[in-house]
């Protein structure tokens, strides 16, 4: 029997970044769903923070070398690769000079970037192409992070013609941590030069970070929790979205309630 697919995406995977929540739970997860059966695939950004010599990433140049469109300006998008030994597992990486380079991850002393926005689009479609051109079809996409949340959007309305990802499932794991600023206000705007239509982009007329979540799990396949506390505004998010959920779980009882959640939504119809 072949294994099913799991590509996990992450705005932090440890140990690339220092341990937090998403980093940490990302990484496990991951591991923890290889060691259990499935073939897996990790995406991640690759931040300026990131020591590329100590954890010895290099680029591969058979993936790279495409541009991507966002805003009408072209951004090379540039693959590197490394590995975690301990878990014996691959992490990929998007990198871009412009939107990746810098030395923070989401802010800086100065704020918030005010292109997270682009730097999520970019993300995203990143891991799409590059999985296309790797010829690796996921059974399902398992996302964490806010950067990650467009994931399903792209997956289910801009490459729904796709064959390459015409039965892949897509489940947003959200977690406590996010921004405090919207996005650029421009964002729907953007949004439909990439393609998308008017009745989906007046969802993100007003980019907050609940507006964003609402509005995205009209397009999931599953949503889950992956902060202990949530606040009120998400938590009623979580609480009102009409796909599959999988609520907080302790972290001893974690990977098993995940495996069998990606399990549920693998096996389920595709809903859109």
């Amino acid at each position: 029997m072949e294994k099913k697919k799991v590509l996990f995406i992450s705005q932090e995977v440890s140990p690339f970044l220092p341990k937090s929540e998403v980093s940490t739970t990302a990484r496990n997860l991951a591991q923890g769903v290889q060691e259990g059966g499935k073939e897996i695939r990790v995406f991640t950004p690759r931040f300026g923070v990131i020591n590329e010599r100590r954890h010895q990433l290099h680029e591969v140049i058979r993936l790279s070398g495409m541009n991507m469109i966002i805003d009408d300006t072209d951004h090379p998008l540039i693959i590197k690769v490394a590995s975690i030994s301990a878990a014996r597992m691959q992490v990929y990486f998007i990198d871009n000079d412009e939107y990746f380079r810098r030395k923070s991850t989401f802010s800086d002393d100065k704020g918030e970037h005010k292109d997270n926005d682009e730097r999520s689009m970019f993300f995203c479609r990143g891991v799409l192409e590059t999985v296309k051109k790797l010829g690796w079809q996921p059974d399902v996409i398992h996302c964490n992070g806010w950067m990650t949340a467009l994931m399903a959007l792209y997956v289910k309305k801009l490459y729904k013609d796709e064959p390459h990802f015409a039965n892949t499932k897509v489940i947003y794991n959200i977690y406590n941590e996010g921004f405090n600023n919207n996005w650029d206000p421009r964002f729907a705007e953007k949004l439909k030069f990439d393609g998308f239509a008017d009745d989906i982009t007046i969802d993100f007329k007003e980019p907050s970070l609940e507006n964003i979540t609402k509005a995205i799990t009209k397009y999931v396949d599953g949503i889950s929790v992956g902060s202990e506390e949530l606040s009120p505004e998400l938590r009623a998010v979580f609480d009102a979205a009409e796909c599959p959920k999988l609520d907080w779980v302790a972290e001893e009882n974690q990977l098993k309630e995940t495996q069998d959640f990606l399990d549920k939504v693998i096996e389920a119809e595709v809903l859109i």
